[in-house]
């Protein structure tokens, strides 16, 4: 007679496995193997829908976060910026408990975030002030003026006051060409430079056709094309 080695392994397993597909249709109960094909393919299934519930959850958390922080003036982003600069380490399936069970200390949560915030937004108006101020491009009669990071960065190179400068952006800001401009620097793009050193040709001769009359490659190529057929 023949010896099974594993004899006593093999029917638990067996018998492990078609107690796991005793739900199943047809032979998929009582085949072992197609009882295991299916009692793996459900562990696949399980596994997807297990992660697939988690983003439902945390869909349903934020729209809860969303819908309570709306009743006290800020969005959902907002409140959680808010919370980090607060430093404030609740989890999204708590922040949406609250909002749902405990709306007076949700509405304690929103305060300490809105305070956090006013203090971050305070802390970067004073230094830009601060910047300002130290900087060239600071208004004589303290005053402040719109203007791009850009635009003050050139402003403090070229030592221009920006409350000089009258500026061509959206709702008067000042823009670099503004700046450009007012220090007598010639507005040009840096492939215009290049090409008019590779010419030898005089900005300053050269009309800039560009939205903001800034002098862009064509108009230096166009510049040297007309004193050629002046030259013939």
């Amino acid at each position: 007679m023949t010896r099974t080695a594993r004899s006593l392994h093999a029917r638990k397993k067996r018998r492990k496995v078609l107690e796991q597909a005793k739900g199943y249709r047809g032979t998929k109960n009582s085949s072992y193997k197609r009882a295991k094909e299916q009692v793996w393919k459900g562990g696949v299934y399980a596994y997807a829908g297990r992660k697939q519930r988690k983003r439902d959850f945390r869909a349903l958390w934020i729209q809860r976060i969303n819908a309570g922080a709306r009743e006290h003036g800020l969005s959902y982003s907002q409140l959680i910026h808010g919370l980090r600069l607060a430093e404030i380490d609740l989890d999204r399936k708590i922040l949406a408990d609250l909002a749902a069970t405990e709306p007076t200390a949700f509405a304690a949560v929103v305060g300490k975030a809105k305070d956090a915030i006013n203090e971050g937004s305070g802390e970067k108006q004073a230094k830009r002030r601060r910047a300002r101020d130290n900087g060239a491009g600071s208004t004589s009669r303290g005053e402040e003026v719109e203007a791009t990071e850009a635009a003050e960065r050139r402003a403090n190179e070229l030592g221009v006051d920006l409350a000089e400068v009258e500026g061509s952006g959206s709702e008067g800001r000042v823009l670099v060409e503004d700046v450009e401009e007012t220090g007598g620097e010639i507005s040009a793009t840096d492939a215009a430079r290049s090409k008019a050193d590779e010419l030898k040709v005089d900005l300053a001769a050269v009309e800039g056709t560009d939205a903001n009359e800034r002098i862009t490659v064509g108009d230096v190529e166009n510049a040297v094309e007309e004193e050629g057929e002046k030259a013939e």
